[in-house]
C-alpha cells in the first residue's frame, strides 16, 4: 500500500496540483474540492503549519543603515547637479530588520518549494500591473497562520462534507482551516 493517492494523474500534474490547493488554503482558509484531494493537501497543509508554529520566533531584530533617495513633496526623487551630471542626492538612516535564524531560514525555504506565487489585483484595476501586490506566503505563514495555533497541538485543518458532485458523483469537501 502506497503512502499517498495518486489521484489518477502524472507525479508532475500531482504535485502542481496538491501545489495549487495548498497555497490557495492558506491564503484564503478554505476551499471546496473532492473528498479524496481534500485529504493529501490537509497532510501537506499540517505539516506546514506545524513548521511555522515551530519556527515563528527564530529571528534577531538587526538595526541597519542603508541610503534612501532624498524626496519633493510630490514624491519625486530630488537630483542636483555636480560636475555638469544631474545625480540623486541620497540620505542615510537607520532600519531595523528581521534577521532570520538558521532554522527559520531552512524552513522559508520548505515552504517556498510548496507554495506557487500569489499575486493580490485590485478590483478596480482589473488587467493591469498598477496596485497588484505580490504577497510573501513564508511571511504570512509566520506572521499570520502560527500565532492562531501556537498553543494546538496538530488539528489545523477541518474536512466538512458538501454534497455529491454532479455527474461523476464525486463526494464534494469544504476544507478549511480550524
Amino acid at each position: 500500500m502506497s503512502g499517498y493517492r495518486k489521484l489518477s494523474r502524472t507525479s508532475a500534474q500531482r504535485k502542481a496540483l496538491l501545489r495549487n490547493q495548498v497555497t490557495a488554503l492558506l491564503f484564503h482558509g478554505k476551499i471546496v474540492t473532492t473528498e479524496a484531494k481534500a485529504k493529501e493537501v490537509a497532510k501537506i497543509a499540517e505539516g506546514l503549519i506545524a513548521l511555522a508554529v515551530k519556527e515563528q520566533d527564530h529571528y534577531e531584530t538587526v538595526t541597519v543603515t542603508c541610503k534612501v533617495p532624498k524626496k519633493d513633496a510630490e514624491g519625486k526623487r530630488v537630483k542636483e547637479e555636480r560636475d555638469g551630471k544631474k545625480v540623486t542626492v541620497y540620505l542615510e538612516e537607520q532600519k531595523e530588520i528581521k534577521k532570520d535564524l538558521p532554522s527559520r531560514l531552512h524552513a522559508r525555504r520548505k515552504m517556498n518549494r510548496v507554495f506557487y506565487p500569489v499575486t493580490v489585483v485590485p478590483k478596480e484595476g482589473k488587467g493591469r500591473k498598477k496596485g497588484t501586490k505580490k504577497i510573501d506566503m513564508a511571511e504570512k505563514m509566520f506572521t499570520e497562520i502560527a500565532p492562531k495555533y501556537t498553543n494546538r497541538n496538530g488539528g489545523y485543518t477541518r474536512i466538512v462534507k458538501i454534497a455529491q458532485r454532479p455527474g461523476d458523483g464525486a463526494m464534494k469537501v469544504l476544507l478549511e482551516l480550524v
